[in-house]
C-alpha cells in the first residue's frame, strides 16, 4: 500500500499575505482539509464556524476547530474555496498529519489513482445524481 501525498498551499483570501505551503497526505478516508493546530496562527483572522468532531480510523474522536474560507491550490489544480479543520496535538504532543480529504479533492477535480500512487485532473464534475 502506497501513500499519496500532495503538495497545498491554503491562504486568507482577506490577508494574503497570510498563508501556508506544505505536502499532505490525500486520504480518501477523510472529509475535509485537516492541518495541526501549530498551523492556525499562520493564516490570520479568519471566521470560526461551529466546531465539529472528527472521528478517526481507530474509533477514536476528537473535537476541531472550523474556520473558513480558506483558499486552497493543489499544485496542478484549479484554486477553490473552502474551510480547514484544526486539531490539537495528540496526546504525546505529536501534531496530526495533514490530511487533504475527498470534499476538496473532488471540488478541486483532482481524481486519484491508487495503483500509481498520484492525483490526475478529472476534466468534468460527476453530477450522475442530479437530473
Amino acid at each position: 500500500m502506497g501513500r499519496i501525498v500532495s503538495h497545498i498551499t491554503i491562504s486568507n483570501p482577506v490577508h494574503s499575505d497570510c498563508k501556508v505551503s506544505l505536502n499532505a497526505l490525500v486520504d480518501t478516508g477523510a472529509s475535509a482539509l485537516l492541518l495541526p493546530d501549530s498551523y492556525q496562527s499562520k493564516l490570520g483572522d479568519m471566521e470560526e464556524l461551529e466546531p465539529s468532531f472528527c472521528t478517526f480510523a481507530d474509533g477514536s474522536k476528537k473535537l476541531s476547530r472550523r474556520f473558513g474560507p480558506v483558499r486552497i491550490q493543489m499544485d496542478g489544480f484549479p484554486v477553490i474555496y473552502n474551510e480547514v479543520m484544526f486539531l490539537p496535538p495528540d496526546a504525546e504532543g505529536k501534531d496530526v498529519e495533514p490530511l487533504i480529504g475527498y470534499i476538496i479533492l473532488e471540488q478541486s477535480r483532482a481524481g486519484v489513482d491508487m495503483v500509481g500512487h498520484r492525483l490526475f485532473k478529472v476534466d468534468s464534475y460527476d453530477l450522475k445524481g442530479i437530473r
